[in-house]
């Protein structure tokens, strides 16, 4: 299911965000120029012409040479390990697919791993549990839900069927991500920082250790292989931040904002218009004059939205990027294509990254 809002045309932008009345209000205060009095992006910093990056998948090449995407082949983090033919099996279910992944690649063979929400077609905010979800959370052993208000339905269900001796994992609250704190600190795409994901598969593991101790051999090898991969995949995010940092790019929503902090990308979009979008809400006004604004600015070299969240806002901000030499990459908020592991997805989406910055400077 995609939000929306009913927008005929560009010029109608601001008409649909503040209403008919206050549209009125703010035409008849504002300046001619509507960028007037907005703050224009610092330059970017400069930054070497790099050569551009191809990949496959697992594997990448570029100015670096040949680099192994990972210390062992991706895979498909669910339904490719064969189970053992006992009860001991480990009963686990994800509320997202990008935990599931990580969780099926720790659990190997010893768990059988479910994430409900993986429709790559679908807003994840906008998930509806069903009565297969509310018995498969009733019979896992380990349940992994991302909380921050990013699905609640999970929550609602294990309030209802929590049993004795399951497990339940809450990332949010983990990692100490809360509702109400901001556009970072109430951010709840913490799949896309690396600090975040680390602390969060090494919950998983001591979970799993805790369910069947005797497996804890096997999870340690798994651990560290997952480690090892993981490894790989951040130093191309590191990467990066070593090529661009602070260049100006700007992002639809508040799923880059990790992501950005951690490259040392400089993000010039107005907060309360990236939280109000990924919220499925209209943005202010002003934050929509601000963002038309940066992008025309000349100024801004990358612009990131959301695939999985398709607006007219968002489209007719992506088409003011595209006539102003502003590189677009998209993201998305769950793994894609589904079958593939997180590594595998989330190095595509620092591969489309890379790409786009370095487009600017290629000439395009």
């Amino acid at each position: 299911m995609q939000r929306s809002w009913k927008i005929p045309a560009v010029a109608a932008i601001l008409t649909v965000v503040v209403g008919a009345v206050g549209y009125a209000a703010f035409v008849s205060h504002a300046p001619s120029d509507p960028c007037v009095g907005v703050p224009s992006p610092p330059a970017s910093a400069t930054s070497a012409v790099h050569g551009p990056r191809w990949a496959t998948i697992g594997q990448s090449r570029g100015m670096t040479g040949n680099v192994s995407l990972s210390a062992r082949p991706f895979s498909s983090g669910e339904g490719t390990h064969p189970k053992p033919s006992t009860s001991s099996v480990i009963q686990v279910v994800a509320a997202e697919n990008f935990w599931g992944s990580l969780v099926a690649q720790l659990g190997g063979n010893q768990t059988s791993v479910l994430s409900i929400v993986s429709d790559p077609n679908a807003d994840p905010h906008e998930y509806e549990a069903n009565t297969s979800d509310a018995i498969a959370v009733s019979n896992a052993q380990l349940v992994i839900v991302n909380g921050v208000g990013y699905d609640d339905w999970a929550l609602t269900l294990l309030s209802a069927s929590h049993h004795a001796g399951q497990v339940v994992l809450n990332v949010g609250d983990l990692n100490g991500v809360v509702v109400g704190g901001g556009i970072v600190s109430d951010n709840p795409h913490m799949w896309y920082n690396p600090a975040y994901v680390n602390r969060t598969v090494s919950a998983m593991y001591s979970d799993l250790v805790q369910i069947a101790p005797g497996e804890t051999p096997y999870f340690q090898s798994q651990y560290a292989s997952l480690n090892s991969s993981l490894a790989t995949l951040y130093g191309e995010a590191t990467s990066i931040r070593q090529h661009f940092a602070g260049t100006v790019v700007a992002a639809t929503e508040d799923i880059f904002v990790y992501l950005a902090n951690f490259t040392g990308l400089n993000l010039v979009s107005p907060p309360e218009f990236m939280q109000a979008v990924a919220e499925g809400n209209d943005p202010p006004a002003q934050s929509v004059v601000a963002f038309q604004c940066q992008l025309e600015s000349g100024k801004v070299r990358v612009m990131v939205y959301n695939a999985q969240t398709v607006t007219p806002i968002t489209e007719t901000l992506k088409s003011i990027a595209a006539s102003h030499n502003v590189t677009v990459v998209a993201v998305t908020e769950t793994i894609q294509p589904p079958g593939v592991t997180f590594q595998t997805w989330m190095y595509a989406e620092y591969l489309g990254l890379y790409n786009a910055l370095n487009a600017y400077q290629l000439g395009h």
